[in-house]
């Protein structure tokens, strides 16, 4: 490809942090819970390339064709693939797309198209390189990318929102389905390709009670390794939303003993896990069912498609709780629509006033579309 930016480019990475920071040099987005993704076009030529490099065009071909749609024919964005489903986005739905039957993918990008959601342009649409300006200027070009982008094109194209003051990148703590925390990037700074020091991303952290329906045995030895948990659902059935193996070592042996004395069928009487799986041995897989008795407090970060999305942290046992008690209503505020941030038309109907800027201004352009 003849780009100033080459296919194995780095993108930008992202210091893990405990709080946003604040001031005038910093900016604020959604960190969305897909696949990122920098996106190459050289005339008829469209690459997408994911963040550890591998490509991920032939996955995606709705995007491709999408791409190689658009006016322009040399630019390079940097952005997030994310499936839609309901007012949601469905991670589960986006790994079904790595698979490698082409029929099922053709059929999967017709049924539940991706789409594109892009923050930074790292060469604009005349073929110049943008990564040496400050991302204050390069947002400013990326809008103006967006909005010369006809009614008729860019159908799975998407802007995401930004807020140049941190009060305004509030709308996470209700949002939490598809969105996976926020990120907070300098505006003074030229991409920081490869690098942490220009992008800090926080998740928002949530507790929840939830039942044991069941438990699985560490891969050595006869103590307990994990925690397998359950939400009840309107029709009263126990789901399995998870799991969480951070217990102490020193408290293993006494609860591995508490849970024996409960093992008991079925133990989940709606979603049940699974068994195993070409990633775990067969004692990993196997579970233990226990009458639903205890209840555990743990941390997570995110719910969606029904469970958790990575391990919780356990907190503490909820003795005071009734089983009952622990239903799917305690985050019920994670299917609320994610999808409003970023429109229900192509990413050419929102149209965004864009201010000229030079490097770190105080502009604020695109900060409308977080109160839309």
């Amino acid at each position: 490809m003849t780009l100033p930016v080459p296919l194995d480019y780095p993108p930008m990475e992202a210091k893990l942090v405990a709080e946003l920071p604040d001031g005038p040099e910093w900016q604020y987005e959604p960190k969305w819970d897909g696949f990122r993704c920098l996106a190459f076009r050289n005339r008829g030529d469209v690459h997408l390339q994911s963040k550890s490099g591998q490509p991920l065009a032939r996955y995606f071909p709705e995007l491709v064709a999408d791409l190689r749609a658009l006016a322009p024919q040399k630019f390079v964005l940097d952005g997030e693939i994310v499936v839609p489903h309901g007012e949601s986005l469905s991670f589960d739905l986006l790994l079904q797309r790595i698979h490698p039957a082409a029929s099922r993918i053709a059929r999967l990008s017709s049924e539940t198209p991706a789409l594109f959601v892009v923050f930074d342009l790292l060469v604009d649409g005349r073929g110049r390189a943008c990564v040496e300006q400050p991302l204050g200027r390069r947002r400013a070009a990326l809008e103006k990318f967006v909005a010369s982008i006809p009614e008729s094109g860019g159908k799975l194209l998407r802007l995401s929102p930004v807020a140049h003051d941190r009060a305004d990148a509030g709308w996470f703590r209700s949002l939490g389905a598809g969105i996976d925390g926020a990120v907070a990037k300098r505006r003074d700074l030229p991409y920081q390709s490869g690098l942490r020091t220009g992008m800090q991303k926080y998740k928002l952290l949530r507790t929840a009670d939830c039942v044991v329906g069941g438990f699985r045995y560490a891969s050595k030895g006869k103590l307990v390794g994990s925690l397998l948990l359950g939400l009840y659902d309107d029709e009263g059935l126990l789901n399995h939303v998870g799991f969480s193996a951070s217990l102490r070592a020193s408290d293993r042996a006494a609860i591995t003993r508490d849970l024996e004395r409960l093992i008991e069928p079925p133990g989940f009487t709606g979603n049940a896990p699974g068994g195993p799986s070409r990633w775990s041995t067969e004692r990993s897989g196997e579970w233990q069912p226990l009458a639903p008795r205890l209840v555990a407090e743990v941390r997570y970060d995110h719910f969606s498609d029904g469970r958790f999305r990575h391990g919780t942290k356990f907190l503490r046992w909820r003795p005071d709780k009734a089983p009952r008690q622990c239903t799917m209503k305690q985050v019920e505020q994670e299917s609320a629509s994610v999808l409003r941030l970023l429109g229900t038309q192509s990413a050419s109907s929102t149209r965004t006033r864009v201010a000229a800027e030079s490097g770190g201004g105080a502009g604020r352009p695109g900060a409308g579309i977080l109160r839309s």
